[in-house]
């Protein structure tokens, strides 16, 4: 049994650091971006090879989050600034982000081919821990850790920077933000890129994991982040991260006491039952607009 939470909770911190990345530009912007889940693909698979090219483990993560940092300008660049002013900016949006995520896939798959990549052995400590019964590896360790550093990162800099001040005003109201001097449009790209490079980051500890990176896997857990910010509450990153390890919970529980094959049952059946009792997500603000 404490296995299996100890499992559910390191699952979540990945389903958490994921969704929150789609709740940040939507919390400020009020904008998805289904690129997000090509785009943690993309991280797992640069960590595979950063790896491959020889890369030390320690090093990998700060190289998948330039590379993420970098890939979010170029997604706000390219598929949302140019539709900026629209009547429909955010359906052609949606729509824009869908068509940069099929290309960046494509382009995965044109490079590394379509069989999943390996990350090579020996890439972490293979060490093991053993605490009251709970076996716990390295990995997993350091998943949970660097999932929570983000998270309170993220939140230190929106609630206590100044920078996290004008993400604030322009996800208030963007007109109002400009006259008072904010920058909305660096404030814009900034979110896009901090967006992608927690995705990325997301995807090198998936595929550091699981050992490998597949060009499916950011699909497997797309549905999974939809429910994790309509369970939290749209645009509330304390309410991803709850509903993230929730869902870890969850899944891994219902694997252990039901079977695999109910896990996906079990977590929405999970998520419609609060969505009944609380129509706003764990963390919403009910009928006013919520802000990070």
């Amino acid at each position: 049994m404490l296995q299996q939470i100890a499992n559910g909770l390191f699952q979540g911190s990945i389903y958490a650091l994921f969704a929150i990345g789609f709740t940040l530009v939507f919390g400020i912007l009020r904008q998805l971006n289904l690129a997000h889940a090509a785009v943690f693909t993309a991280g797992a698979f640069a960590a595979v090879e950063a790896t491959d090219q020889g890369f030390p483990a320690w090093l990998v993560f700060p190289l998948v989050a330039v590379a993420g940092l970098a890939l979010g300008a170029l997604l706000e660049t390219v598929a949302f600034r140019p539709l900026a002013g629209r009547r429909d900016e955010h359906f052609a949006g949606l729509i824009s982000s869908v068509a940069f995520g099929g290309m960046l896939i494509a382009l995965l798959r044109g490079y590394f081919g379509s069989e999943p990549g390996s990350l090579p052995s020996g890439t972490l400590p293979s060490t093991v821990l053993e605490v009251a019964g709970v076996t716990v590896t390295f990995t997993q360790l350091l998943t949970l850790a660097c999932s929570l550093a983000l998270m309170v990162a993220l939140t230190w800099l929106v609630r206590r920077t100044t920078f996290g001040s004008s993400m604030r005003a322009v996800a208030e109201n963007p007109e109002a933000a400009k006259v008072l001097g904010v920058n909305v449009r660096r404030v814009t790209l900034s979110t896009y890129a901090l967006s992608s490079m927690l995705g990325t980051l997301a995807g090198t500890l998936m595929a550091v994991n699981v050992g490998q990176a597949d060009l499916d896997m950011g699909l497997n857990i797309e549905l999974t982040g939809f429910a994790v910010i309509i369970l939290g509450g749209l645009g509330s990153l304390w309410g991803a991260v709850a509903a993230g390890l929730l869902l870890g919970l969850a899944e891994a529980l219902t694997i252990h006491f039901i079977g695999a094959s109910w896990q996906d049952v079990v977590a929405f059946s999970l998520l419609f039952a609060v969505l009944l009792m609380r129509p706003q997500g764990l963390f919403g603000a009910g009928k006013t607009r919520e802000v990070l």
